[in-house]
């Protein structure tokens, strides 16, 4: 036969660790909307590595590159200096790295 106690005892634990998963569970959650919220604020305003002013994102010659509105420092990401480098003879770029090649 079962001890009426020993079932209380059991329910209040039981109980206990319940409350102490929901906790965890509310924590984690908060955490993970924090870290959400922290990286689209972190995409919609990128800051400048030299002076920690805001990147902006401009079309120069057809390519979207990020200039800072503090410092007029240029940031190329992933494949952005390719694409300048790609473009036809006439670009910015190539007539620097054609005059410098020549010399």
């Amino acid at each position: 036969m079962s001890n009426p106690l020993d079932d209380r005892k059991k329910a209040l634990e039981e109980d206990y660790f319940r409350r102490k998963e929901r906790e965890v569970i509310e924590k984690l959650r908060a955490r993970m909307d924090a870290e959400k919220e922290a990286g689209d604020a972190a995409a919609a305003a990128h800051h400048c590595p030299k002076c920690d002013g805001k990147l902006v994102e401009v079309a120069f010659e057809g390519v979207q590159i990020d200039i800072c509105d503090k410092c007029g420092g240029a940031w190329l990401d992933a494949g952005e200096l390719e694409a300048l480098t790609k473009k036809d003879g006439s670009g910015w770029l190539s007539r620097l790295w054609g005059s410098s090649a020549s010399e």
